[in-house]
């Protein structure tokens, strides 16, 4: 039944069986319903995933997913999440991903790839530090942290900790995140989930913030761990390496024409970064005709499974004509993939289509490479100091970043809700608030965002993004991903069958992308 897609009955079979909670009626409900069920043609045609089929494996470890995935659904008809009260997609709302099936991307993130590889390689980043007196009893959390993974698949989660005599933050910010995260684990703590056996998305989120509690990462009381960032180390990598590439884009992003064609490449750059073919850029870009500009973009469009980059840059004309446009960018990564975000940035101020540019980031460190407030600075203090002789784009891209900041036509912005794996349409007060009233325009970054804006659950590929995505979030939005996950929406049937013949690992590797655009939810 699943592995056809029949989404709808399987949904409305699990709700019965959720409500009846008597297993054997559960699995005849299930069998039945997929006998008697007849799938739309389109529907049948156009399967999920291939592990789609066997990613539920044991009735009594899911009920906490499938019972939260039954209440959304069951409020999706009156498009009002239960618990903010936002708006919700226009189509019922699927089951989210666990992390049960071997051979599955989340399965291997969870129960090998977090431990053995992601810390595993931090702790070799900083044996030191970690090692020294001061980090005892941290590297001792962090031992038993490492413990638990290693045992995923029988570790049940438990509420993280906090101390408020020790945090270093106020009072108001550690009950929040007190009270926020006690709300996301409740369910899956409530009903003796594990590691693999919760949401993906949870337990994946989770991890790190597990991380940060053991590393004493707020604790003011010790200064060696308070606010340390475990991950410096490879975003500096990230950042040194980072030049090379960018000195020869930045050339081409500061001779951008100020149009729908300028728009749409510093959208292809934020997206593709370093993948871009800049070798047939003219020589004399600024007076080049927009048929130039059309070939680099069709050259980047053979991975797109999704393009709706003419909707995005008719919404940027308006922003244009109007001249005080609010846009935001949620930010994934820092590095490489940041200087591009700093690039879309650059063009949208100098181009006229947003007065301000609003950085949305991280509140602490998280998913090794995620960019907070202190790593979009220093970024851009460290382009800025180059030597202009050797990076001439670089250093004047640097001077000119630094300038929109002290301007106030760039503003960061860190909330706890970026770092946390509640679904989009779930966004707090007075985030939420502040989006629906003050942004024009949000870009969305990288995978782990986009799975968020689809709440990391098995939608139909074809599922348009204006009835998953683009109905509920407060303002226009556009995406900006390469795929690194086993969840979408919104992306074209015969690009989808195109990529599937042309690499096994299509959802997973990066090599495809998409470029989506929403309304927003009616101001």
């Amino acid at each position: 039944l699943r592995s056809l897609g029949y989404t709808h009955a399987w949904s409305i079979s699990r709700s019965l069986a959720t409500i009846t909670m008597r297993p054997i009626l559960s699995a005849y409900l299930a069998s039945s319903f997929s006998l008697i069920y007849q799938a739309p043609t389109s529907i049948a045609a156009f399967a999920p995933h291939p592990t789609f089929a066997s990613r539920r494996v044991s009735s009594s470890s899911t009920t906490a997913a499938t019972m939260a995935s039954s209440s959304d659904s069951a409020t999706a008809s009156s498009k009002s999440c239960p618990k903010t009260g936002n708006p919700l997609p226009n189509l019922p709302i699927p089951d989210p991903l666990l992390s049960l099936t071997p051979g599955t991307w989340a399965y291997d993130t969870m129960s090998r790839r977090v431990n053995e590889e992601i810390f595993q390689r931090t702790y070799e980043e900083n044996e030191e530090t970690f090692n020294s007196p001061p980090f005892a009893e941290a590297l001792k959390r962090l031992k038993d942290l490492r413990a638990e993974l290693d045992a995923a698949s029988t570790t049940k989660l438990r509420d993280l900790q906090f101390d408020k005599e020790t945090d270093g933050r106020s009072s108001d910010v550690v009950d929040r995140e007190e009270r926020e995260w006690k709300e996301i684990l409740a369910p899956y703590i409530d009903n003796d989930d594990t590691w693999l056996s919760a949401p993906w998305l949870v337990t994946e989120f989770y991890s790190y913030r597990r991380l940060i509690e053991a590393l004493g990462y707020y604790d003011k009381s010790n200064p060696a761990t308070y606010l340390y960032d475990p991950f410096l180390v490879a975003k500096r990598a990230g950042l040194d390496s980072s030049v090379n590439s960018a000195e020869n884009m930045l050339e081409k992003v500061v001779s951008l024409p100020k149009t729908k064609e300028g728009v749409a490449l510093a959208a292809a750059f934020a997206l593709w970064g370093n993948k871009m073919d800049l070798s047939i850029w003219p020589a004399d870009a600024e007076n080049s005709s927009m048929d130039v500009f059309a070939k680099i973009l069709h050259a980047a469009d053979e991975n797109m499974l999704h393009d709706d980059t003419n909707s995005l840059t008719e919404h940027c004309e308006r922003l244009r004509e109007r001249g005080d446009g609010m846009v935001d960018i949620i930010v994934d990564n820092a590095g490489f993939e940041l200087v591009t975000d700093l690039a879309l940035a650059d063009h949208l101020v100098a181009s006229g289509v947003a007065k301000v540019v609003t950085f949305q980031l991280k509140s602490h460190p998280t998913f090794v490479s995620d960019a907070l407030e202190k790593d979009l600075r220093e970024t851009v203090e460290h382009y800025a100091a180059l030597l202009s002789d050797k990076y001439p784009n670089a250093q004047a891209a640097g001077v000119r970043w630094q300038k929109y900041l002290d301007e106030g036509k760039w503003v960061c912005h860190e909330d706890n809700f970026w770092v946390q794996p509640s679904a989009m349409w779930e966004m707090p007060e007075p985030l939420r608030s502040d989006m629906k009233d003050r942004c024009d325009l949000a870009f969305v970054k990288g995978d782990a965002n986009y799975r968020r804006l689809l709440g990391d659950r098995y939608w139909d590929y074809s599922s348009p993004f204006q009835d998953v995505v683009g109905c509920y979030f407060p303002c226009p939005v556009c995406s900006l991903r390469t795929l690194k996950a086993e969840v979408g929406c919104g992306m074209d049937k015969e690009q989808v069958e195109r990529a599937k013949g042309l690499d096994d690992e299509w959802m997973v590797n990066g090599r495809f992308g998409v470029v989506q655009f929403g309304s927003g939810a009616t101001r």
